[in-house]
């Protein structure tokens, strides 16, 4: 098992974040997102939206992985917390962690840190591809907001 984090900071309120992360696919800069499917939103107690989504990828595993450890042998389990920034309201933290397991192969480790570092090339994309959507969601905001 090989666990993977990072910490980023958008200089956007939580809000906003939350709403472009909720339309964040597709969008070019992930184009191995094929699908994604919501399996279970709620809130807890707290008031703090759960969304566990189940995303469809094609993203090109290492050809060693395709061929000796049948697919179905690896996976990734991603949680991405947002949250508002404790000292700026405009901004907001994500905290992102992958869990990354292959089974049943011997060189198991050396597969789970390439996929580790795969999924930190990924991230930055998907943190650009949030900064996309807010974009696109400031546009469509001005053009409703002008006037006729």
């Amino acid at each position: 098992m090989k666990i993977w984090s990072s910490e980023h900071v958008f200089g956007h309120p939580w809000d906003t974040v939350i709403k472009a992360a909720m339309r964040k696919y597709p969008n070019p800069m992930n184009p191995c997102v094929v699908g994604v499917d919501v399996l279970d939103r709620c809130l807890d107690n707290r008031g703090r939206l759960h969304s566990h989504r189940l995303l469809s990828t094609e993203w090109g595993l290492p050809a060693l992985v395709k061929t000796i450890t049948l697919t179905n042998l690896v996976l990734v389990n991603e949680r991405l917390v947002y949250t508002p920034h404790p000292d700026n309201p405009e901004m907001t933290v994500l905290t992102h962690e992958a869990v990354i397991t292959v089974k049943g192969f011997s060189l198991g480790s050396y597969l789970e840190s390439l996929m580790a570092n795969t999924i930190s090339s990924n991230a930055r994309k998907g943190r650009d591809a949030l900064e996309w959507v807010i974009s696109r969601l400031n546009t469509e905001f001005e053009e409703l907001a002008a006037p006729p």
